[in-house]
């Protein structure tokens, strides 16, 4: 399925944009990669069903039902788009595994810090680095993101940035050890297929992330994951 083109990217990072988008679109979407896709490796990082995840940005994805269809047990989304949100409330008012709520990433203060498992982002992260304030906006969500996780819980960012440029901004403000795995792009039917790797190997990193280029060669048609586990600040 193709949605229709924004005038500028830049509008990606604007609540109003996505509520004209959806309440114009409603016919399911899924960013980057569908579930099935990323499957084994959310059963890596997220080994357990009943473990709570959080989905941000989640619009109307399927890729929550496939979680809970999947066996998972409780799955909180969250969404900038008031008119996605009452969407996917009514859709979904009979699974209780799935809660859908109104929310700016930025400020995710009605949860409490350490309430998830793990955090999925699926061009969440991307969108706001499109917007106005993009460095300011992107690391106050990355701070929400590490306050509402447990302790070694994970944040798994599917994104078309590399390493050279997304490496630094997740080291900036918050304490991760990342991990870093790449999946091909959808092919023609909408599958991804992994040529020569598997989607569970992480790929070597060095601190700038110039290594990966070594690795996967220039310009790779990859999606990039990284799988950013919270690591406790050092008390003073």
């Amino acid at each position: 399925m193709t949605m229709g083109t924004p005038p500028s990217s830049q509008a990606y990072g604007e609540p109003w944009y996505w509520d004209n988008r959806y309440a114009h679109e409603s016919a399911p979407f899924d960013w980057y990669q569908k579930y099935p896709a990323l499957a084994p490796l959310i059963h890596l990082y997220v080994p357990h069903r009943h473990q709570r995840v959080l989905v941000v940005g989640c619009g109307n994805s399927v890729f929550s039902e496939d979680m809970v269809n999947d066996g998972y047990e409780d799955v909180v989304n969250v969404d900038i788009s008031s008119v996605v949100i009452d969407a996917m409330q009514a859709k979904y008012s009979n699974r209780q595994q799935l809660k859908y709520i109104k929310l700016d990433v930025r400020d995710m203060s009605p949860f409490q810090g350490g309430s998830f498992d793990a955090v999925i982002d699926k061009g969440t992260l991307d969108s706001i680095l499109c917007g106005n304030n993009s460095r300011q906006n992107a690391a106050q969500m990355l701070d929400e993101v590490w306050r509402v996780l447990k302790d070694k819980g994970v944040y798994i960012l599917i994104t078309y940035g590399t390493p050279v440029y997304r490496l630094a901004l997740l080291k900036e403000s918050c304490t991760w050890s990342i991990k870093l795995h790449v999946i091909v792009k959808f092919g023609p039917e909408g599958s991804s297929e992994q040529p020569g790797r598997q989607l569970t190997d992480p790929i070597p990193l060095d601190e700038s992330g110039s290594l990966v280029e070594d690795v996967l060669g220039k310009n790779p048609d990859v999606h990039y994951i990284y799988v950013c586990t919270k690591e406790p600040k050092a008390k003073e």
